[in-house]
């Protein structure tokens, strides 16, 4: 699929989105950010090393968690996510400012992050813990999420259907300490430098005039 493309049907959808939705009452936010002006999203898309990196470089990020949600285990360990026993995905928690980028934009950078058309996987990495997920921290947000899947199906973005859940967010897991800032802290390791790596450098392309 072409990048240019879907990025330019994700603009016009987010025109058409936001003269239609108005925000409505917060729900079930895991990571309160107070007074702070700070909001949260939440992405499953394949490894959160590779979701984490590609995050990270946006200008207005603040911060991104590596961890999991969607799952009926407290406490999961990393293996047991693995193990795809405890119905967890792998997840990005993303603190951003909103007054720097938007929701609306976390969203055209996920749908560029991965392929939302492959279910339980991506790439070499198969599982349910790496579906993609969508998971909304308030009505707006998922009304967002609801209509530019709709847009996308619609426009023959992929050539297959969009798989992607998108479901109210419940307890997040943030995982060890290990797993946070990896790519950046790990960038010579051989999954780093052919599956991190080439998606990062493609998410610098599109998203160049977002970049920190």
């Amino acid at each position: 699929m072409n990048k240019q493309i879907l990025f330019l049907l994700l603009s016009c959808a987010l025109v058409s989105c936001k003269q239609d939705i108005k925000a409505e009452k917060q729900i079930a936010i895991t990571n309160n950010q107070s007074n702070s002006g700070m909001d949260t999203a939440t992405f499953g898309a394949g490894c959160f090393w590779c979701v984490e990196a590609q995050f990270q470089i946006l200008d207005g990020v603040q911060s991104v968690s590596s961890g999991f949600s969607g799952g009926t285990v407290k406490n999961p360990a990393y293996r047991e996510v693995c193990n795809g026993t405890t119905g967890h995905a792998e997840v990005c928690q993303i603190v951003f400012d909103p007054k720097k980028i938007t929701y609306d934009e976390l969203l055209a950078a996920f749908w560029q992050s991965h392929d939302p058309t492959q279910l339980n996987r991506q790439g070499n990495d198969v599982g349910t813990q790496y579906r993609s997920v969508i998971y909304y921290h308030s009505e707006e947000q998922k009304n967002l999420a609801d209509s530019y899947k709709k847009q996308l199906n619609a426009s023959g973005a992929w050539t297959k259907p969009i798989v992607t859940e998108i479901s109210p967010i419940g307890p997040f897991y943030k995982a060890d300490d290990y797993h946070q800032n990896y790519f950046n802290q790990n960038g010579s390791e051989s999954y780093c430098q052919f599956v991190i790596q080439p998606k990062v450098e493609k998410f610098k392309k599109v998203f160049k005039d977002k970049l920190k």
